[in-house]
């Protein structure tokens, strides 16, 4: 997929920048890292860990992939393409996907310092906001340098519109998700507009607008949360 040869000598030279080079070439970004000894990341104990997502790009790649055609295809085609960007780059490679049990993803994604809780509960992220969607991650057994994330949450000095946008108060700050009201709306005619173009609530948050997230790539995955 990458292009890119498979050598010790090679694999030295690997570096926190020429992972986001090879994400991006795969239609992908890296959306944190952290390094397991320092930051006490579950379930590792050492090396460098880099959490990789959709952007922007992710949808039309997707879509062109021979996994579209297929049941599960986000999920297939993240397998494959981070499974080999994993073989590429001398890694191990982690999904969200195919548990129990499953990897802790939301415990990487806090402790990689870019990745915060919001009001409602809901991850937020600096870059993409709520339109969060972790498709794996590479873990390399050395140290790398990677930027330092370490800021306080964004949610910090936001007014919080993902507290008042679900018209039915799904996503909260008291139980944070009433996930039978959510799914309740999304049968009713009123709940096609969360359908079709996905959260509001999650639509709400200023940073999500980052993610360029197609709607149709949001109308997927509501039908996969909420099949007809």
């Amino acid at each position: 997929m990458t292009g890119l040869p498979s050598t010790s000598s090679y694999r030295a030279s690997i570096s926190y920048g020429w992972v986001g080079r090879v994400a991006h070439q795969a239609g992908l970004i890296v959306m944190g890292a952290t390094h397991p000894r320092i930051s006490g990341a579950k379930g590792l104990d050492n090396g460098t860990l880099i959490l990789l997502g959709a952007g922007s790009a992710f949808w039309p790649v997707l879509k062109a992939s021979p996994e579209w055609q297929g049941p599960n295809p986000v999920d297939r085609w993240s397998a494959r393409v981070i499974g080999q960007m994993a073989q590429d780059l001398g890694a191990d490679a982690y999904f969200p996907f195919g548990g129990p049990p499953y990897t802790p993803f939301i415990d990487w994604a806090l402790k990689s310092g870019r990745t915060f809780s919001s009001p409602v509960g809901a991850l937020v992220h600096d870059t993409v906001g709520m339109m969060i969607s972790y498709r794996g991650a590479l873990h390399f057994a050395k140290e790398l340098e990677i930027p330092i994330a370490t800021g306080p949450s964004l949610c910090v000095t936001c007014d919080a519109p993902c507290t008042r946008t679900c018209p039915v108060g799904a996503l909260n700050t008291h139980s944070f998700y009433d996930v039978e009201a959510c799914h309740g709306h999304l049968s009713t005619a009123q709940g096609q507009t969360c359908m079709t173009g996905g959260c509001l609530a999650r639509l709400a948050c200023p940073l999500s607008a980052g993610a360029g997230r197609d709607p149709e790539q949001s109308a997927h995955h509501m039908k996969a949360f909420h099949p007809s």
